[in-house]
């Protein structure tokens, strides 16, 4: 069984839909990018996905990273 990971569960916002934001207001941290849109902020699963995302460009994740890993991102 694999695993995808591809969004932010409790808004519903794709890595994709998110790295597309970052993009178009040049947001390079979790922080800068939830100026523009909500995510992140209730279960917290996805930030260091879209910390990750935001240093690699990779929107679609097969292995679990921890709340943890985004400090070290």
């Amino acid at each position: 069984m694999s695993i995808r990971i591809d969004r932010c569960i409790c808004f519903q916002k794709t890595f994709a839909e998110l790295k597309a934001i970052a993009q178009a207001h040049n947001a390079e941290s979790v922080e800068a990018l939830q100026q523009y849109v909500s995510f992140a902020q209730k279960c917290r699963l996805c930030r260091p996905y879209v910390a990750e995302m935001l240093r690699s460009g990779q929107t679609v994740f097969t292995r679990l990273l921890s709340p943890s890993d985004a400090d070290q991102i």
